[in-house]
């Protein structure tokens, strides 16, 4: 009898645990930050029930404790070639494409995640995956020479890469398989004090522009963060110098808000931690700053309609108050941002109606206990009571503030405005892939949450003029 293979959301599961294993021991400051975002959380619910009722309608109650996103930055198209067969393994998908250079920052990214509902609430472990874009290195000699240092590393073990053609061959991996992939896997992730380079090539690419000199100067891209997914993140950023933890300077994203909406995200600043460097002496050393803390709060998925409002109004926000290099004007910042944006609705039904959000739709109770007997119109069963509505969690990330938390533990809190210099047909070429659109992976859900509704209420020829 054939052992049977275990499922990839297990395979997941088992890493982000390691993953978080790991990175605990390596950052204590990250298993202080998890304690206070777990207590927070906690608080909340007890308080909103209201929240902790629509959660669990959702599913998402249970994966809140366990969910995580962590971040990595890769050198070569060969790199992430193999990330993506990496990531299959554990369900994860590239979704959503990235231009970061918007921010200053040279790379371009994707989100791999799992993609349908089910999956997402066993686990929704989401890796912000960057490359390094050689083309906007614009010294012609070190962009030579950082092509030829990438060139000779090696950043997955040989049994990582046996395990993955093994999944791909036979469409998955037992038990013990599945152990020794996130123990292989894991080296790929692993934090190494010692530099590939020399203590003056580290220097060049330091003063390029620090993240290159992250990206190129290391064995592997070793995880920079780890975020859990707080319920408040406002009072978690308030308590965090209480714990011993300075935050940056301001939260990136939207405001503050009743409905929340995206993605709202903070962090604490990046370790000064000691290296060697490869020099022919072998004595020099110094430090590096990359691996930080950071926390996220996610709200409602926003439509293309409701996305583009979202884009011109932090525009026009950032093109006004720019917070300095010191964090100076922060609260300039946040003012005018939490004005402007009084221009999106805060408000779930008017969202709805507006189509500017996705949103979850069920049949309640009452309305299966009267089917057949209901109105014909969509808006009256939700009006009556008949059809509930609940947001669909934005499951992706925003390339301004990815580039914000970037530059923030880079040493820096100041707001950079940049030209777009997207290059996504290069990226996906990289990839071997196409990458998914996310907006047409939320308007799935929200069409067959509405489908499965409908047929609950036997009204299956229904549908609802305002969905977006």
């Amino acid at each position: 009898m054939p052992v049977p293979f275990v499922s990839t959301d297990h395979i997941r599961s088992l890493f982000t645990e390691a993953m978080s294993q790991m990175y605990r021991t390596e950052v204590p400051q990250y298993g202080t930050l998890i304690e206070l975002v777990g207590q927070v959380n906690a608080e909340v619910l007890a308080r909103d029930q209201e929240l902790s009722e629509r959660l669990r309608r959702a599913g998402e109650l249970e994966r809140i404790d366990v969910e995580r996103h962590g971040a990595i930055r890769l050198g070569t198209a060969e790199e992430l070639f193999t990330i993506r067969r990496l990531f299959a393994v554990m369900g994860m998908q590239s979704v959503g494409y990235y231009d970061l250079s918007v921010a200053g920052v040279p790379v371009h990214s994707t989100c791999f995640r799992p993609v349908d509902e089910a999956a997402l609430n066993v686990n929704p472990f989401r890796v912000f995956t960057s490359l390094l874009r050689l083309e906007l290195i614009e010294d012609e000699d070190l962009r030579a020479e950082v092509a030829a240092i990438l060139a000779k590393r090696r950043i997955y073990t040989p049994r990582a890469i046996a395990l993955i053609e093994q999944h791909e061959k036979a469409s998955g991996l037992t038990e013990p398989e599945a152990s020794e992939f996130v123990a292989e896997a894991l080296e790929t992730f692993r934090w190494h004090g010692e530099a590939t380079v020399s203590a003056g090539t580290y220097k060049r690419l330091h003063d390029t522009h620090r993240l290159i000199a992250d990206v190129v100067s290391f064995k592997g891209p070793h995880i920079n963060h780890l975020t859990p997914r707080t319920l408040d993140i406002d009072e978690v950023q308030r308590r965090m110098p209480a714990h011993g933890i300075t935050p940056k300077a301001v939260i990136e994203g939207p405001p503050r808000r009743d409905c929340n909406i995206l993605l709202r995200q903070t962090s604490f600043k990046a370790l000064e931690e000691p290296i060697a460097f490869a020099d022919a002496a072998g004595a020099a050393s110094g430090t590096h700053t990359a691996r930080f803390g950071e926390i996220e709060q996610r709200g409602v998925a926003l439509t293309a309609k409701g996305r583009a409002l979202y884009d011109k109004l932090l525009a026009s926000v950032r093109g006004e108050v720019q917070v300095g290099a010191s964090g100076a004007k922060a609260s300039d910042y946040d003012s005018e941002l939490a004005e402007r944006f009084k221009a999106l609705t805060d408000n779930w039904d008017e969202l709805r109606r507006e189509g500017l959000a996705f949103f979850r739709y069920s049949a309640t109770p009452a309305g299966i206990a009267v089917r057949g007997q209901l109105p014909s119109d969509p808006e009256a069963l939700i009006a009556r009571g008949y059809l509930r509505f609940d947001p669909i969690i934005y499951e992706d990330f925003l390339p301004v503030s990815a580039a914000g938390i970037f530059q923030s533990n880079l040493g820096t809190d100041q707001q950079q405005n940049y030209a777009t210099r997207s290059n996504r047909s290069a990226f996906e070429e990289a990839l071997g892939a196409k990458v998914q659109d996310e907006l047409a992976l939320y308007a799935e859900r929200q069409a067959a949450s509405l489908d499965l509704a409908m047929e609950k209420l036997g009204l299956c020829d229904l549908t609802l003029k305002t969905v977006a």
